[in-house]
């Protein structure tokens, strides 16, 4: 919950002025939490395997919310916001809909990974180097190679590495570790550009007066480091924030339209002329979006449009089981008459 809520602040970031701060604050968010995202699918794509119910789970949950959601979005864009520059409909994403279809690719290749065992992680730490050259871009291709050495860490990842991640010396180093991504966050556009954090570039169109490839290995390794210091000073405990993050998907696939509102108000305007005031602003307001949008008042009417497959087939399993504990109290019945009749008789 915490990730998908910091999605939500990056993307309404992008609504405000860059320069000073806003830069800082936003290279410091995006050198991590897409790489902890990502982790913590692979954690959670650890048991996927090949068979049907798993597979046709991927298509339902992955691919048709891509299919709905990304039309709607472009519809929304050009029939409220006016913005007439789409093309290739579901084969380039929008901005927050390329994770569907890289979950989905990751996911597949995800018992390959697994029979790799630890030499999955430098197979795809290579891949992700590579990746920078490849010029072919169709589904954000180039992202999906660039993230995939994060969510093959997350496969490597057991509830016991997890644990690993909660001792006192563990915290007191993630906190360094944090404190120092702050100040190398500062000095990015020194030596690189912001693009380079979306991993979806080719090394061609980005600058950085190291090589490319060492610039990628730099931020692979500054994401990881990131990430697992975030993971290990997020609290273990449950509660009402954590059962929020149940509606994950609802957050990271409507927030976009919530967002693209905002801006068509001639908010971003309004932004530059107040900076101190717009960005705490922008910041609560997101968090509140992420909030409100996971919230048990919001979020399954949202799934229901968002997955109505997965929505239609839990109405029907809940059909049978009705129909079944129905059948078997009338059995139940019939035989206590039957047990009535013969007691009778005797």
């Amino acid at each position: 919950m915490l990730l998908v809520a910091l999605v939500v602040v990056g993307h309404s970031l992008t609504m405000l002025p860059w320069g000073g701060f806003h830069d800082h604050l936003y290279d410091f968010l995006y050198f991590w939490h897409m790489p902890a995202f990502v982790l913590v699918t692979g954690y959670l794509s650890r048991n996927f395997t090949y068979s049907p119910r798993r597979l046709w789970s991927l298509v339902r949950g992955l691919l048709i919310p891509y299919v709905i959601v990304e039309a709607a979005l472009v519809g929304f864009r050009e029939i409220v916001g006016g913005e007439r520059h789409f093309h290739d409909l579901w084969i380039a994403p929008h901005w927050p809909l390329w994770y569907l279809v890289a979950t989905f690719c990751w996911r597949l290749v995800t018992p390959a990974l697994r029979r790799l065992g630890l030499f999955a992680l430098p197979v795809a730490v290579a891949i992700s180097l590579v990746g920078g050259y490849v010029d072919w871009d169709y589904l954000d291709m180039r992202r999906i190679l660039g993230f995939l050495p994060f969510f093959a860490l997350g496969l490597l990842f057991t509830p016991e590495t997890t644990q690993r991640l909660r001792g006192i010396r563990v915290k007191v180093v993630a906190v360094a570790v944090l404190i120092g991504v702050w100040a190398l966050a500062g000095t990015l556009a020194s030596w690189a550009q912001t693009r380079w954090l979306y991993y979806s570039w080719t090394y061609a169109n980005v600058h950085s007066t190291l090589h490319p490839v060492v610039t990628r290995g730099i931020l692979l390794a500054v994401g990881t480091a990131a990430a697992l210091a975030v993971l290990a000073l997020v609290p273990s405990r449950g509660g009402w924030f954590s059962r929020m993050g149940a509606a994950s998907l609802v957050v990271y696939l409507c927030h976009g339209f919530v967002v693209k509102s905002v801006s068509y108000t001639g908010f971003p305007g309004w932004a530059a002329d107040n900076l101190a005031i717009a960005m705490p602003l922008t910041i609560i307001g997101a968090l509140g979006v992420a909030l409100l949008l996971a919230s048990p008042w919001v979020a399954p009417r949202l799934e229901r449009a968002i997955d109505p497959l997965t929505f239609a087939e839990g109405r029907f399993d809940d059909a049978v089981d009705l129909h079944a504990h129905v059948d078997a109290h009338i059995e139940d019945l019939e035989r206590e008459q039957v047990d009535e009749r013969v007691l009778t008789g005797a």
